[in-house]
């Protein structure tokens, strides 16, 4: 692609009668960079990868991927793309080489280039000691890591990845993580889409975060971080009701947002050193006793927070 643009998005829009699942979503990707759509469930990611993989028609704005229209070049598209979804599509009966041979003919590989790129994958998910293994006898997250093989069998300019970590255990997590950074390490362009925070901070090169169906902001991860400046973010628990401090506490100096969430009060605030002595006095006034404290430097969780006044949760 001349531009060196991978994806462009222009102004999606998709609504389901009332529900204005994604509303006016503009972005570049590119390529061979990982772009991460960060968001919470429901902010409209997963709809923005459908209407990527020509799989939902926007009712408003174009998109294109390697250059092609997903309205008026729908195959080239696809030929383009390799979809790693958040349901796992495999068959269970068949062992994780047979999957990777049966989808590997679907994409047209044949012979020694099947066999050669079999071996490849089952390396790079390290699945090679359990090739000959029922699928169905998998873990949660061996079975993922399979279906990202397969997304990736047919060598696709761009690999797309909806929600790849989601319930599956720690090891198998941290083997995904490494797959994208050996894809990107090899020129592969990635859109990655997730809900968890450090997943986008560790391997996105550009982010862009999402709420109820539009970009809030995106850039850098620096670039996002830079717009609480140079703000901690205080987590708090208290002994008695939220109402008894949240007022006096939202009108200490230096103290930018205070938001009640699971039982704790989450606060950006200028300067923990100077803030927490005026937390505690007013806190002791009041009666109440703060029971724990935990202190972040800035990281995209203070940014949602900021920006929507919420946290980023699921």
């Amino acid at each position: 692609m001349s531009n060196g643009k991978a994806i462009q998005a222009l102004d999606l829009h998709k609504s389901y009668d009332e529900i204005q699942a994604v509303r006016g979503v503009s972005f570049d990707v590119r390529q061979g960079e990982v772009f991460a759509l960060l968001g919470p469930n429901g902010a409209g990611k997963s709809t923005i990868i459908s209407m990527l993989c020509c799989l939902l028609q926007p009712s408003q704005g174009e998109a294109f991927v390697m250059g092609h229209s997903i309205l008026k070049e729908p195959s080239e598209v696809k030929a383009a793309i390799g979809v790693i979804p958040q349901e796992v599509a495999l068959y269970e009966d068949l062992s994780a080489r047979e999957n990777l041979i049966f989808w590997g003919k679907m994409y047209g590989l044949r012979g020694p280039a099947l066999k050669q790129r079999v071996d490849e994958i089952l390396e790079l998910i390290g699945l090679r000691a359990r090739q000959k293994g029922r699928v169905g006898k998998f873990s949660g997250g061996m079975k993922r890591r399979l279906n990202i093989g397969i997304g990736l069998l047919h060598r696709p300019q761009v690999v797309i990845m909806d929600e790849p970590t989601v319930g599956i255990d720690p090891q198998s997590r941290r083997n995904i993580l490494d797959n994208v950074k050996e894809l990107r390490g090899e020129g592969m362009t990635v859109l990655y889409t997730t809900h968890y925070m450090e997943e986008a901070q560790e391997l996105a090169d550009h982010i862009a975060s999402m709420d109820m169906g539009e970009i809030i902001a995106q850039g850098t991860c620096d670039d996002l971080i830079k717009i609480v400046g140079e703000c901690d973010r205080v987590d708090l628990t208290i002994s008695a009701s939220a109402d008894r401090v949240l007022e006096t506490w939202k009108a200490t100096p230096g103290v930018y947002q205070v938001m009640p969430e699971d039982g704790k009060l989450g606060l950006l605030v200028d300067d923990s050193n100077l803030v927490l002595p005026k937390l505690f006095e007013s806190a002791s006034g009041a009666g109440v006793r703060i029971t724990w404290v935990d202190i972040q430097e800035p990281n995209l969780e203070a940014v949602f927070l900021h920006l929507t006044g919420r946290a980023l949760r699921d």
